[in-house]
Parts: C-alpha cells; sequence; structure tokens
C-alpha cells in the first residue's frame, strides 16, 4: 500500500517522511496536477479538504492520503498569518518568498514587545472519504526583534524568525533531528507514525 502525501512541497515531505521512517508519494513527482483551493477557515478545514481532494484524484486506489495544513500564529497580530501563512501578502497572484514574508511580518511587528507566537500543523490520515484521524499539534515560540536576528539556514517558511528561549537558536538553527522531536509537525507526525505502524 502506498501512502500519499497531499502536497507539492518537497520540503515538507523530506521533513515528515523523516519523521514516519515511511515512504511518501506527492501528486507533483507523480505527474497528477494537484492544486486544490484552500477554502477552509481553520487549519482542520483545510488538511481535510487536502486529503479528500488528493484521494479523489487517486480514482479508487485504496492507498493511504495524509495531508498537512499548518502555518504561524502571532500573539501580537490576532494570530495571523495563521491559516494564510503560506500566501501572507500576497496579493494579485504575486508570489513572496519566504524571506519576503519573514521581512514582512517582522516590519509588520515592528518594535511590539509582544512577541509570543506559534506554529499550529494539522495532520489528517484519511482511509476514505468519511474514514479517518486528525492530529492537530502546536510548537510555541517568539518572534525574533529584527532582520539581523533572523538566523539558521535548516527549515524552511518562518524557521528562521521562530526564537525558542528553551533552546536560546530558532527553529532555522536547529539540527533536523532536534526539530523532528520538538515541532509541531514533528509531534503530529508521530502520532500518525503510531496510527499507521501496523499497515
Amino acid at each position: 500500500m502506498n501512502i500519499w502525501f497531499a502536497t507539492n512541497n518537497a520540503h515538507k515531505k523530506q521533513e515528515l517522511q523523516a519523521i514516519l521512517d515511511k515512504p511518501l508519494k506527492i501528486p507533483a513527482e507523480e505527474g497528477i496536477n494537484f492544486n486544490p483551493e484552500e477554502t477552509g477557515n481553520t487549519f482542520c478545514e483545510n488538511a481535510l479538504l487536502k486529503a479528500r481532494e488528493l484521494k479523489k484524484l487517486l480514482k479508487g486506489k485504496n492507498d493511504l492520503v495524509i495531508s498537512d495544513d499548518s502555518g504561524l500564529c502571532v500573539d501580537a497580530l490576532d494570530g495571523r498569518p495563521g491559516v494564510y501563512s503560506a500566501c501572507y501578502g500576497e496579493t494579485s497572484g504575486i508570489k513572496l518568498t519566504s524571506d519576503e514574508k519573514n521581512i514582512l511580518l517582522l516590519n509588520e511587528l515592528k518594535d511590539n514587545p509582544k512577541r509570543s507566537a506559534f506554529f499550529v500543523c494539522t495532520l489528517v490520515l484519511l482511509f476514505d472519504f468519511d474514514r479517518f484521524y486528525i492530529v492537530q499539534e502546536t510548537l510555541n515560540g517568539e518572534i525574533v526583534n529584527n532582520k539581523v536576528a533572523a538566523k539558521g539556514s535548516g527549515g524552511f517558511g518562518y524557521d528562521p524568525i521562530f526564537f525558542l528561549p528553551d533552546f536560546h537558536r530558532t527553529l532555522a538553527e536547529l539540527s533536523t533531528e532536534e526539530k523532528n522531536n520538538i515541532s509541531h509537525r514533528g509531534k503530529a507526525g508521530k502520532i500518525i507514525a503510531g496510527l499507521i505502524k501496523n499497515i
């Protein structure tokens, strides 16, 4: 039985594959056109939407589908960018790089002393359209004070501006093993791994 991951993000695939210790297939690598519109208002709604959409595209294959919806919630910004983390700051179809999104977020926060934030990861393990598990986990931290404090070349997305007080480093400065042990996706992925262990 194949396990599909409902994303075209190679970074997410690499990260989740290491956590699950099982090979994953993603649509882009298998020639499947997968680009669902994420219309949900919550991480759970979007994750389930993506899992069901890929299951439909697989046309009855008896394969498992895992999907992920995740994002960064900044307390001083009333939880933004939240479910819109992937398209934060984008208008009229103009895409921003991760660095551009990070700079935009730092500029929006300015010198606000409230820097608390958390990552959310919702994973769906879908067996069939109405048969699934949903797991949601978080990782608490702080947004760095400025671009100079953004550090690290590991991870992706908002990781360089997400500071972990307990580690005295940003998420991007952690090793892959360290990140997978404590991250929102790592914690959720371990629960999913337990569910598929004997499959």
